[in-house]
């Protein structure tokens, strides 16, 4: 009965599967179409989801980011207290947790407070300065010219040239490019402040949902556990569970270590150049401090503009700007060589070829956020990469040391490395 009953139930299996065949081929035929005809259609959907769902996003990079100073707050201060209070943790683990995410959020708003309170008191100054004293560096710029077409009247003749090529080029752009397209500008120009106000909200938006998010995050690992071994088998589940913790491991290493080196790359520099005299030392501290976050190009993306901005608030004093550009250069050597391994360790495992690489096809992928992720999620890809030609390597039992393989040609039947010959090495070397 059984068995008859299994051969009625196999062509209804195939034509189950039939069916269901079908129905996806039709589903990404459909779907072809709409990516080739309506590609406008599923960009202005697909924005719209992602402009619903940044406040979500927000939230969770936010908490993350504060994950570390939640638990530096909870597991030192807070418990501690509740300890020598004699209260029971367990029992009172949401109160504790509460606790916490309060004291860390507060924090987090001070320390807003405090950049903003910097930014407006510092920073605006600043810049309100530059724009109100421009007229007088363009007139220091000019004389600057007018020394330089003194001391050279070859460059003078040659720079009158090509001013005069140029002009009729210059004014015929602005007749009939730039002018045209001021309204197209102006429109730009207000949609971009637009964007920052939803930016602003969104950000205020994450902040709260943050706030949730840090005092269930136990929860929410909770599950995401329970979820990976109910629908994977034990081992996988047991390696994205160390995925994970490597992935994370990675990136709150590199970023939080990033942030303190830069923080701390920022206020010497805010020091050595009060003590230089360079214009403007906030604002450019600022800058340093944060393009430093950007690994490897990040000195030179803050100290370009810098020097441009020094050199053009006092010309006739050029030392000024090559003071601070050798200040620079000390400051980046000690970052790059004393303070950075101190603060960041071997954070990443990646040698500066990899560094290098990852920020540029990051960067060119996703701007500025990709050239500071870049550099953690290629050492995470390395990482697993690694790991699993590891792994090939052992099953064949083959050698895992990357120094084995340095001067092999080959391998014998008994997976033994056959080396080169110690002379004709060194007549490679040589001829290499």
């Amino acid at each position: 009965m059984n068995r008859r009953h299994s051969q009625d139930n196999t062509p209804k299996s195939r034509y189950f599967l039939l069916g269901l065949t079908i129905f996806l081929a039709g589903a990404a035929l459909i779907g072809i179409y709409y990516v080739l005809f309506h590609s406008n259609k599923l960009a202005n959907t697909f924005r719209f989801i992602t402009d619903m769902l940044m406040p979500i996003v927000y939230g969770f990079v936010l908490a993350y980011v504060l994950i570390p100073a939640l638990n530096f707050f909870e597991t030192k201060a807070v418990v501690p207290v509740a300890q020598k209070l004699r209260v029971d943790i367990k029992a009172k683990k949401s109160g504790i947790r509460a606790i916490s995410v309060a004291i860390t959020s507060c924090v987090s708003v001070l320390v807003i407070y405090l950049f903003v309170y910097m930014f407006i008191s510092q920073i605006i100054p600043s810049i309100q300065e530059i724009i109100d004293n421009f007229d007088t560096y363009v007139n220091n710029g000019v004389a600057y010219v007018n020394k330089i077409f003194e001391d050279n009247p070859n460059f003078r003749e040659f720079f009158n040239n090509m001013v005069e090529k140029y002009s009729v080029e210059l004014e015929f752009w602005l007749n009939n490019t730039l002018f045209p397209k001021l309204s197209t500008i102006l429109m730009s120009v207000s949609l971009s402040v637009i964007n920052v106000l939803g930016f602003l909200w969104d950000f205020i938006l994450g902040f709260i949902l943050s706030i949730y998010i840090l005092h269930s995050k136990d929860v929410f690992a909770a599950q995401a556990k329970k979820i990976s071994y109910g629908l994977c088998s034990k081992e996988t589940a047991n390696g994205l569970l160390q995925d994970v913790r490597f992935v994370h491991k990675t990136f709150t290493g590199f970023i939080t270590g990033k942030v303190i080196d830069s923080f701390i790359i920022g206020v010497l520099c805010f020091i050595g150049t009060s003590i230089l005299g360079t214009p403007y030392a906030a604002l450019v501290s600022v800058i340093i401090g944060v393009t430093n976050v950007i690994p490897f190009f990040g000195p030179f993306l803050g100290a370009i503009p810098c020097s441009v901005l020094i050199f053009v608030v006092a010309p006739m004093q050029p030392l000024n700007t090559v003071y601070f550009v050798i200040f620079i250069l000390l400051l980046q050597q000690f970052d790059g060589n004393v303070l950075g391994p101190k603060i960041l360790g071997d954070s990443t495992g990646l040698g500066s070829f990899w560094v290098i690489f990852a920020i540029t096809i990051f960067g060119g992928l996703f701007g500025v956020p990709g050239m500071i992720i870049g550099v953690p999620t290629f050492a995470v890809i390395f990482a697993m990469i690694r790991r699993y030609i590891n792994k090939r390597l052992n099953q064949k039992g083959l050698s895992t040391d990357r120094a084995d393989y340095s001067n092999m040609v080959g391998i014998d039947e008994e997976n033994h490395i056959i080396e080169k010959e110690p002379e004709k090495a060194q007549e490679e070397i040589v001829t290499e």
